[in-house]
């Protein structure tokens, strides 16, 4: 039997994030140049340098996969193997003094996401998840909680405009309503935590598949289910996540209007 690469890649992706880790504190604490991309979002030096030394460190040690980075575009996309990397998810956050920021590094292989690393500097923490794997978060195996009713369960929300613009802002309304808590923890923040069994579902639209990509790997390793709010799978093209237990899962896509919701 042929042994799986994923440990080796996922080696190299977690020395990676702790590398630039050190970068992004250090500039977190500091003064850097702020600038508005064409999409009217926020880069800065530190999105910059952590991108470059990611794909540096990856590419180095993995030269024939392909690359496809927030700040730097796509190289070898249609390699066998692809390394999806936001250096800085949630520079606003970032520029803004706070610390609910993250970078996020998959791999996709043939279009199926099989290794994430979701790194918050700010914070100190760590997640990460190869497929069939187990997911850890800051060292420790991690699991979603057992929820199977609406009325217990704990939502967490994120980047609803799209939503709120929609003929589906109802539906997510009546999912609020009958839930026990709702939360907007945002960004990597409600994955960690959904993956921890510490809340129950993540609704989001108006994603990046660079966004999620790790976070997907992670939540599904904890046994969860993590598609688009039209039950799909994540892709390159997704633009919203629901993330939740099986059962929860299937309620809330029920709830959502399957097949429906962009």
């Amino acid at each position: 039997m042929t042994k799986s690469p994923l440990p080796a890649f996922l080696e190299v992706a977690l020395q990676a994030a702790e590398q630039s880790a050190e970068l992004i504190r250090r500039y977190y604490h500091g003064n850097f140049k702020v600038e508005i991309k064409a999409d009217q979002t926020p880069v800065t030096v530190a999105d910059r340098e952590a991108e470059a030394i990611i794909r540096q460190m990856l590419l180095d040690a993995f030269p024939g996969h392909g690359f496809y980075g927030e700040e730097t575009g796509t190289t070898g996309r249609d390699a066998e193997f692809l390394w999806l990397v936001d250096p800085i998810d949630g520079t606003k956050s970032f520029v803004a003094g706070y610390g609910m920021f993250s970078t996020q590094i998959a791999l996709m292989h043939q279009g199926q996401l099989v290794l994430g690393v979701s790194s918050a500097p700010a914070y100190g923490e760590m997640a990460w998840a190869t497929r069939g794997g187990v997911a850890m978060v800051n060292g420790k195996p991690a699991r979603l909680r057992k929820m199977t009713e609406l009325g217990k369960a704990a939502v967490s929300t994120g980047n609803i405009q799209s939503l709120a613009r929609s003929q589906h802002w109802q539906a997510l309304g009546n999912v609020l309503s009958q839930a026990n808590r709702t939360r907007g923890y945002g960004d990597y923040y409600h994955y960690h935590r959904l993956a921890a069994g510490q809340i129950d579902a993540v609704i989001e639209s108006d994603v990046n598949i660079l966004d999620i990509a790790a976070l997907a790997v992670i939540v599904e390793a904890a046994g969860g289910v993590f598609t688009d709010l039209q039950g799909r799978p994540p892709g390159l093209e997704t633009r919203s996540v629901l993330a939740a237990g099986p059962e929860l899962h299937a309620q809330l896509l029920a709830e959502l209007g399957a097949g429906s919701v962009s």
